[in-house]
């Protein structure tokens, strides 16, 4: 057998399964989020809101900054057993879904009381918002002559067209971005690997010429 074939050896593959990279908990986490967010977005129901304004005026007994005050104290009680009580029999709903779905704001600049409905369905988030106004305006037209101020429904809620809750591509965008975090964070409190110290070459016999005994 010639000397080329007593020294052979059959080749082998070096391309072997290479370790993931020390970042890979980022991209990953990312792209987890990522799924998360879209498959939220798309499994979460529609949400609509409408918006109804009543504002407060004063009467002839009383000046705008009266108005104002009573604006601020009729933005707390809209939300109440009584105002809710006789709105539920306008929005065809019961009260307690009124009481979950209504909001209310007032501004420190203007008598007015913005009454928010929101519901899965359009029409009912818009006849939220206006039964609650009317039952809020009728309540005032009972004190009126004790406040000296008017409750008037200033704009009535129209039924939304378009959903008010975030779309699927913003969820997804929320869900990349707070996966990116958590593998950012995983890659801090991660304990780093320490590489085996080297070990060091036996030292020569004094006398002994460079390269060993012969």
């Amino acid at each position: 057998m010639s000397e080329s074939r007593r020294g052979w050896r059959p080749m082998r593959s070096h391309r072997g399964t290479r370790p993931l990279p020390k970042w890979w908990p980022l991209p990953a986490c990312a792209l987890l989020g990522t799924v998360a967010g879209g498959v939220y977005g798309l499994a979460r129901p529609a949400e609509y809101t409408a918006t109804s304004y009543v504002v407060v005026t004063p009467t002839g007994k009383s000046d705008p900054a009266t108005a104002l005050g009573f604006a601020q104290a009729y933005g707390r009680v809209a939300t109440q057993v009584a105002v809710i009580g006789d709105a539920q029999a306008w929005a065809g709903v019961p009260a307690d879904t009124i009481r979950r779905n209504v909001q209310t704001a007032t501004s420190p600049d203007a008598p007015m009381i913005a009454i928010t409905g929101t519901s899965g369905r359009p029409g009912e988030a818009a006849d939220i918002a206006n039964a609650v106004a009317r039952a809020l305006t009728v309540n005032g037209e009972h004190t009126e002559s004790s406040t000296g101020v008017r409750l008037v429904q200033f704009s009535r809620a129209a039924r939304p067209v378009d959903p008010s809750s975030a779309p699927t591509s913003l969820t997804a965008l929320v869900g990349g971005c707070a996966g990116g975090l958590a593998g950012g964070l995983i890659l801090l409190v991660r304990p780093k690997r320490r590489e085996p110290a080297p070990v060091p070459a036996p030292a020569l016999p004094a006398g002994t010429p460079y390269g060993g005994p012969r």
